[in-house]
């Protein structure tokens, strides 16, 4: 005979709703703010963390402070990317957990941040990278007021929303990405059909075949200094006279378009 399951607990169900929140962020077309933001909101509220601040990492490798819990967390969150000194910094760097106790413990070894830090009241920290496999994003920072470690379930919770939060940021940047590379294939192709049909005028009034044409239009760009483009487009349009790019004469600004308003 089947037991009956115990239900869940009312910890569980709100950290269940959490994590439901945290994804629903997902799907935002926002930049890489707003999931950062919840990720702090969920971290104070779900772990009752004196202060959590979350670091991320561009793909120049440039670190900077997207999301704070207060002013004080920002202040010492800037003076770690300042400085070069710090848990995220070690954090990022080795691709592992960085849990410090006691921040006088550490007062050698961050010079700048661990009395920034001790200043404002903290005594101990945990920083959880946020990383997909081998790929490290930056740094989730939390601060305590008290002396010691993160509980074993605390750090797996933390860890969970890490994980989350990483894979929301990391799919924000992929789809933005594969827009700007749909709108650079998309200039690309316009581009082309344009100097295809330029070269085509050029072949309906010379006695140019289309390599030729195209020869001519891009002497004339150059010669000019002209994007090749912008050249294609003033002939198609007859805004640039076919004779003038045969005999290398350059089109008057007075007989372009005017500005729009």
């Amino acid at each position: 005979m089947t037991g009956v399951q115990p239900a869940p607990s009312t910890q569980d169900v709100a950290l269940a709703r959490h994590f439901v929140r945290l994804a629903d962020t997902l799907d935002a077309d926002d930049d890489d703010v707003d999931l950062p933001r919840q990720l702090v909101a969920t971290c104070v509220e779900v772990l009752g963390t004196s202060a959590v601040g979350v670091l991320l990492m561009d793909p120049q490798g440039a670190v900077s402070l997207v999301a704070a819990s207060s002013r004080d967390v920002r202040r010492l969150e800037l003076i770690e990317v300042q400085s070069e000194q710090g848990p995220c910094r070690d954090c990022v760097g080795t691709g592992d957990a960085v849990t410090v106790d006691e921040l006088a413990d550490v007062a050698e070894r961050w010079p700048q941040f661990a009395p920034a830090a001790a200043s404002l009241g903290f005594r101990s920290l945990h920083a959880i990278p946020l990383r997909l496999r081998h790929e490290v994003i930056g740094s989730l920072n939390l601060f305590r007021r008290g002396a010691g470690a993160l509980t074993l379930a605390e750090e797996q919770i933390a860890r969970a929303l890490a994980d989350v939060a990483t894979i929301g940021v990391l799919q924000q940047r992929g789809a933005r990405s594969s827009s700007v590379l749909a709108d650079q294939l998309q200039n690309a192709l316009t581009s082309r059909v344009v100097v295809e049909q330029a070269k085509g005028v050029l072949k309906a009034s010379s006695a140019l075949d289309m390599d030729s044409a195209f020869q001519a239009l891009r002497r004339y760009a150059r010669t000019h200094h002209l994007g090749l483009t912008e050249v294609a487009r003033d002939l198609v349009s007859a805004r640039l006279p076919t004779a003038d790019v045969l005999a290398g004469r350059r089109l008057r600004p007075e007989d372009r378009d005017p500005p729009g308003p």
